[in-house]
């Protein structure tokens, strides 16, 4: 093959390809002769066959005309050429052409009836040229015709008419002109819509003249008198903003629409609304601050808003809210009385709306309406944020932690108030509001709060533990701090709203003052009635008879007489007719003051303090819903004060805690060390000694209160307190029903995520207040009855008898007269102090198992016993219980197996003895070697005995 084309290059002989470029482009691509194709055709045909020929033509051939075909096939061929080989591959390429000579002598068969057709229509397209020539050249000819005999003549004819309207227009405009020169001079002032109607007319007609010089002048002034219309305009617009007037806005919005600049006009309110709430409250703000400096001193004028807010003293800080949210009220009901003015307009037939130059289309104007709507509707939440922004500056402006509690509630009530007034204004939360008085008020309560537990634990540590006589229908819902839980109100409307309510469906604050009135002025009117009713709710303050009735029965003598009628008719929620008479009142003491009475609540002045302070603080929360978790876990800690309080005076005793008796339960004692952990401020008791904590760690603690020295728990004569701990206990008790009274209300003021602290409060503290009655009376319990004297007694009987005795032995009798003493104790304190059924349930139930347990004692004292020294101990104890059944409704009596297992514990055989020290552990390790010793000593080996003993080791050993 290499041979092949060197010897082509050397001769310079051309391929068949490139000798083919050299022909002409029919020589190049030569069409098949007829004969040739019916050659073709006469050939027979299988185009399945044909087909296949053609697709197996290599796709480089249909490349393009620059393919080089012979160069192609020869550089194809193999080194080594192989005669047959080659000329089958010729044969191949020959049947290719073949089948490719025929596709396009079918092609061109097939394609030959529509090119005859195509000759045809261009042959009839240029004929009908041809003709189009001949009549275009026709029509010049004509039109040449017209121009020379109808046009140039005619023409001559309209100009001169032309020229006469030209000058008949002249003579008309010369006589308007003389109208304007006389007329612009009386335009009227304070017609707006009048003036700019004659002004944009005379505008008008002297902008068709201005080529006049003689009107010149006079259209400039006219401009002159449009701006200066525009500008009063503008003034006028600014008044609408703090006092709305109908006429006066209908004439404004008239007189914008008529110039064409409603948009504008609605641009420029938003801007003066923005501007009177600030010059509104500026002024507010500054006349109060230059009354209180008193001096005429102009520095406070040049301050910023924010700067001024923090010269407002203490005193004139509501009175300058008040005022301050008065007129802010009034921008706002400018506005909204504004907003309404457009819809109910929106829903007439309005003027026509020009733009100076003619009445716009119905589109423009249904624009301009849609662009007022929509501004108008922005604009109360932009015009609420600056409200609020104002509101917020001067509320941080003040240190409110030191204001007394009624002022600050007032200060919650007038923000509530106006959170209410930007609800109805456009739908607002307030969050700006709401944060600003939130951050005042977590401030003010944390103050508050750690003086009111200074002043709780300064009354514990004066409180003698008397009972505070109150009727035997008493309820917290009598009490004036609770009277806003009794009246149905939205969260957002203030108490004092509330108490003047006459109808329970609320008036919308914009319908309610729409025509006038300010609803920032009920406060005040309320406060001072409000004042008055707790002031004048008392009706026996100017009766000297009843001012006795109620010394008779307050038996602590150091509270003023003021408190005490505070405290007891405060809460009776009549108003009694003040023409008493004596009789009557003498009645009214057996009933209604009745200290015995089976239903009378038992408290004492601490806890209704600490009641009515729980009122003041869920007014707080009530009115100011953020800051309820912190108001509710304030109130956890008056609770857990309390409680931590009664325990420390009456039931932190050593003695029970060896007795085994579980007087304090594990959630008991949960609690208590909570309360210690957390509230408690420990190292004050030791500061003396140099102990300090940090400020940071013990500024929310309290120091442990003390017992009052008046109070007297070591008198066997009263009970060892008895009275003082059933007052301080029950009215414990007493306060933790209240707490589960409110558990509902305050639920639903709790956020959710902190309603869990809720309810752990509620299952493990307030529940556990009825717990404190067992470790409390356990102390009286155990100093009322001698029982040490029993175990004496008990020492002297002899045990190992021969015969079965049928009369019990003297200590019984002398237990049973210690139980008579105590019953008739219980009964003289009662006469002073109700004993309520669980209370005295309580304190039998310990004096009856602490003698069960010293009988126990007595018995496992025993060095010798026999058989019928035990049915003597049965016969002791059956004796005991036969009587003291007859002093106590309690049922079963306690801790009476617990004896009688002992007892019977005597007869059991050793392995049984084995398995009962097993299964009994309730028994001291004492007790169980006596029964061993003493009992089974007698018919047991001491290898047997010394097994036992081993067995009780044992189960002692974890005690250990």
């Amino acid at each position: 093959m290499q041979k092949i084309k060197s010897l082509m290059a050397r001769q310079g002989l051309k391929s068949p390809q490139e000798s083919m470029t050299d022909l002409s482009p029919v020589e190049n691509f030569r069409i098949p002769s007829k004969e040739e194709l019916r050659e073709l055709r006469e050939q027979p045909v299988d185009p399945q066959a044909e087909q296949e020929i053609i697709n197996s033509i290599e796709e480089v051939y249909f490349s393009g005309d620059s393919f080089d075909m012979v160069r192609h096939e020869l550089e194809k061929l193999p080194p080594e050429l192989n005669l047959q080989e080659l000329e089958e591959y010729r044969d191949k390429l020959k049947r290719q052409q073949a089948a490719v000579s025929k596709k396009v002598a079918d092609l061109i068969l097939e394609k030959q009836p529509s090119y005859v057709k195509e000759l045809e229509r261009v042959t009839s397209l240029q004929t009908n040229l041809q003709l189009a020539a001949v009549i275009c050249t026709n029509a010049r000819r004509q039109l040449s015709f017209a121009k020379e005999g109808f046009t140039e003549a005619s023409l001559g004819l309209l100009a001169n008419q032309r020229r006469r309207q030209l000058l008949t227009g002249l003579l008309k405009s010369l006589r308007t002109i003389k109208t304007l020169v006389t007329t612009w001079l009386s335009l009227p002032e304070e017609d707006y819509p009048g003036a700019i109607q004659l002004c944009l007319e005379c505008q008008k007609a002297a902008s068709t003249f201005k080529h006049y010089s003689c009107i010149s002048e006079l259209n400039s002034k006219l401009q002159d008198t449009l701006e200066q219309i525009e500008e009063q305009l503008d003034v006028a617009l600014s008044k609408t903003c703090k006092h709305f007037d109908v006429a006066h806005y209908n004439k404004v919005q008239l007189a914008y629409s008529l110039l064409g600049k409603t948009q504008t006009a609605m641009d420029q309110l938003h801007m003066h609304f923005t501007q009177a709430i600030h010059n509104t409250v500026f002024q507010v703000v500054l006349g109060y601050v230059e009354l209180c400096a008193g001096n005429a001193d102009t520095k406070f004028q040049k301050m910023q808003y924010k700067d001024l807010c923090t010269h407002i003293t203490p005193d004139s800080y509501i009175p300058c809210l008040t005022d301050l949210c008065k007129a802010l009220w009034e921008v706002m009901l400018s506005y909204h009385r504004t907003m309404q003015w457009h819809e109910d307009h929106d829903n007439e037939e309005g003027v026509p709306v020009t733009d100076g130059n003619g009445t716009l289309g119905a589109d423009e104007s249904v624009f301009d309406r849609s662009y007022v709507k929509k501004k108008l509707e922005h604009g109360l939440t932009r015009i609420w944020q600056d409200v609020q922004l104002k509101v917020k500056a001067y509320l941080l402006g003040t240190d409110m932690s030191n204001f007394k509690y009624d002022d600050f509630i007032f200060v919650l009530d007038i923000i509530s108030r106006l959170m209410q007034v930007g609800e109805e204004f456009c739908s607002s939360r307030s969050e700006v509001l709401q944060e600003s008085v939130k951050k005042q008020s977590v401030n003010y309560f944390k103050n508050y709060h750690r003086t009111r537990l200074e002043e709780l634990r300064m009354f514990l540590e004066n409180e003698t533990w008397e009972l505070c006589p109150v009727k035997s229908n008493f309820n917290i819902m009598q009490l004036h701090e609770f009277k806003f839980m009794g009246q149905s109100r939205s969260p957002s409307v203030s108490p004092s709203r509330q108490a003047s309510a006459a109808n329970p469906a609320e008036v919308p604050l914009f319908k309610q003052y729409y025509q006038g009135g300010n609803p920032f002025e009920m406060h005040i009117d309320n406060k001072e009635e409000e004042t008055e009713d707790v002031l004048a709710s008392n009706g026996y303050e100017s009766d000297e008879l009843d001012k006795s009735i109620y010394q008779d029965y307050d038996s602590d003598s150091d509270v003023p007489e003021e408190l005490k009628r505070d405290y007891v008719d405060e809460q009776t929620g009549d108003v009694p007719v003040k023409s008493v008479s004596r009789e009557t009142i003498r009645s009214r003491k057996k009933s209604d003051y009745g200290l015995n009475k089976l239903n009378a609540p038992i408290l004492t002045n601490t806890t209704l303090n600490v009641i009515r302070l729980v009122g003041k603080y869920m007014q707080m929360m009530n009115i100011l819903k953020p800051i309820a978790f912190d108001v509710i876990h304030c109130m956890s800690q008056l609770f857990d004060y309390y409680l931590y309080a009664v325990y420390t005076f009456f039931g932190r005793n050593d003695m029970y805690e060896s007795s085994g008796l579980g007087l304090i339960s594990s959630r008991l004692r949960t609690t208590l060390n909570r309360i210690q952990e957390s509230l408690i401020d420990m190292e004050a008791a030791t500061e003396s000694a140099g102990a300090h904590g940090t400020s940071e760690e013990r500024k929310e603690k309290v120091p442990s209160p003390h017992l009052s020295q008046l109070v007297v728990l070591t008198a066997s004569g009263t009970l060892y307190g008895l009275a003082e701990r059933v007052v301080a206990t029950e009215s414990l008790v007493f306060l933790a029903e209240q707490f589960e009274f409110l558990q509902s209300h305050l639920d639903t003021v709790m956020p959710a995520a902190k309603k869990p602290f809720l309810q752990q409060f509620y299952s493990q503290t307030v529940s556990t207040a009825s717990e404190l009655r067992k470790p409390i009376y356990w102390i009286v319990a155990a100093k009322a009855i001698d029982y040490e004297q029993m175990l004496l007694l008990m020492t002297g009987v002899k045990w190992d008898i021969k015969e079965i005795m049928s009369q019990h032995n003297i200590y019984v009798d002398v237990l049973l007269k210690e139980f008579e003493q105590f019953n008739k104790r219980l009964g003289d304190v009662s006469k002073h102090v109700r004993i309520p059924l669980p209370v005295a349930n309580v304190l039998w139930e310990h004096c009856i198992r602490l003698a069960n347990r010293t009988l126990v004692e007595g018995y496992a004292n025993v060095k010798k016993c026999s058989n019928e020294g035990r049915a003597l101990m049965q016969l002791d104890f059956q004796q005991f219980l036969m009587k003291l059944e007859k002093l106590t409704d309690i049922r079963p009596i306690p801790d009476k197996e617990f004896v009688e297992t002992y007892i019977k514990a005597y007869y059991l055989t050793e392995n049984d003895m084995e398995q009962f020290i097993k299964n009994h552990r309730e028994y001291s390790m004492k007790q169980l070697t006596n029964l061993v010793n003493v009992c089974l000593g007698s018919h047991i080996n001491k290898k047997a005995r010394q097994k036992l003993l081993a067995a009780i080791d044992d189960i002692d050993r974890p005690k250990r």
